[in-house]
């Protein structure tokens, strides 16, 4: 059976040409104690967008082991795939993320409903999770809620789950189940009740996504209320603990932590949220490999730093079709946007002030960063150009995706103070 490991830690790569350079973070982590599972996530979207197909990010991922001397287990995601999307991902990828979040709040049929609700009644009560600082008050009304609002979501993961198990075989792929992109987030209680759901409907699910509080936007770090969020994370943490015993879900089921944010706010609540529980976590950073690469391509001046230029000048004319696909995920203003003129006459150093995600920077720009995260299709157009400048410069964009993945990344969540000195880089960056 393919299991995941404790740490995973999900690598996206919009182009597929940095697998090197993220395999050489996860090994200076493992130096320093800690294992890390790589999984490199694309969806169907991206995928489109930039006129790749699934098979090239598991050819990515086979050569930058091979050429790394990668000796631990890696993992090809097919990313937010759903029923009508995942069948081209069958042959390539054995990581499976099922998004059901279009599904959530329409009710599941009555006989389903009655058959969750026998499953889940025993429950009706004060209901004492350890780590909870307050028993969960479980009423009839409370399930009803749940079922109405989750379990028809469960159910079509269901289904996509037993079409991959029919095509690969059990125990041959990992299921993660999300449920983050929707616009409210899951309480402790509900966590604990949809994770009952996904016993019942016999999901071995072995990492769970589920929406927080607060907002993460594409780009850029957490916005919201830090302390709120790392009470909703060690509650959760302490929910898929006592979900595991109360229904025999897999033992490794470990929450997962998506979106293209940053969230370098809440990896030391994070670090230290897990060192407590002795939990495991999956995080994804998808995109950051992309504006590194930008970044590496700006900072190389010349002809680099004029393509990121066009792009943001070809971005900005194209706002409302860029952001369309990511509405729920990116908050920019296009008033607040500088200029293409404004851009044009920046150098690097400029441009990287506004580019890199430093809000202690007076010239940071978080409308501007999200604005290049979600401009990776534009970077595509650009074909042969993009792709030979980002050969040109590739050991400056290297060493750029690696440096961001280990220190910021990383090292804050995974490895943690004392062991991590921020101001530690990359020998050679």
């Amino acid at each position: 059976m393919r299991t995941l490991a404790k740490y995973s830690l999900g690598i996206g790569d919009r182009f597929g040409l940095e697998g090197r350079a993220q395999l050489r973070a996860l090994e200076a982590a493992r130096t320093r104690g800690v294992e890390i599972t790589p999984v490199w996530n694309k969806s169907d979207r991206e995928h489109v967008i930039i006129g790749s197909r699934p098979e090239a990010a598991r050819r990515e991922a086979d050569e930058a082991a091979a050429a790394s001397g990668w000796a631990g287990d890696y993992y090809v995601d097919a990313d937010h795939i759903r029923l009508e999307t995942v069948d081209r991902f069958l042959e390539s990828a054995d990581f499976f993320t099922i998004d059901v979040a279009d599904s959530i709040g329409q009710p599941a049929e009555a006989d389903a409903a009655g058959a969750y609700f026998d499953f889940v009644s025993r429950f009706i009560g004060r209901l004492k999770v350890p780590g909870l600082a307050q028993a969960l008050e479980v009423t009839a009304g409370v399930l009803a809620d749940v079922a109405r609002r989750y379990l028809l979501a469960v159910l079509r993961a269901g289904r996509v789950y037993r079409h991959i198990e029919g095509k690969k075989g059990p125990g041959n792929f990992v299921a993660e189940v999300s449920l983050d992109e929707t616009d409210r987030p899951q309480t402790p209680g509900e966590l604990f009740f949809i994770l009952a759901a996904l016993a019942l409907e016999g999901i071995p699910a072995q990492t769970i996504a589920p929406r927080f509080s607060g907002a993460f936007l594409k780009g850029v770090d957490y916005v919201g209320d830090a302390g709120v969020f790392a009470r909703e994370f060690e509650d959760d943490l302490a929910v898929v603990a006592f979900a595991k015993r109360s229904f025999a879900l897999p033992a490794n089921l470990k929450l997962s932590v998506h979106s293209g944010s940053d969230k370098l706010s809440l990896y030391p609540a994070m670090h230290r949220a897990l060192t407590k529980a002795d939990a495991g976590v999956h995080l994804k950073t998808a995109g950051t490999t992309w504006l590194e690469e930008a970044a590496g391509l700006a900072a190389s001046g010349g002809e680099g730093l004029r393509l990121v230029k066009d792009v943001y000048a070809a971005a900005l004319g194209r706002l409302d079709e860029l952001a369309g696909p990511y509405r729920a995920v990116v908050a920019i203003d296009p008033a607040r946007l500088p200029g293409p003129e404004t851009v044009a006459s920046w150098d690097s150093r400029r441009f990287l002030q506004a580019l890199e995600n430093d809000p202690t920077r007076d010239l940071f720009d978080p409308g501007f960063r999200q604005l290049m995260h979600i401009s990776y299709r534009i970077a595509a157009e650009s074909g042969d150009r993009f792709r030979a400048l980002l050969e040109r410069h590739r050991e400056v964009i290297e060493a750029r995706v690696t440096d961001n993945l280990l220190r910021r990344h990383i090292a804050p969540l995974f490895l943690g103070p004392p062991d991590h000195d921020p101001g530690d880089k990359v020998p050679g960056t």
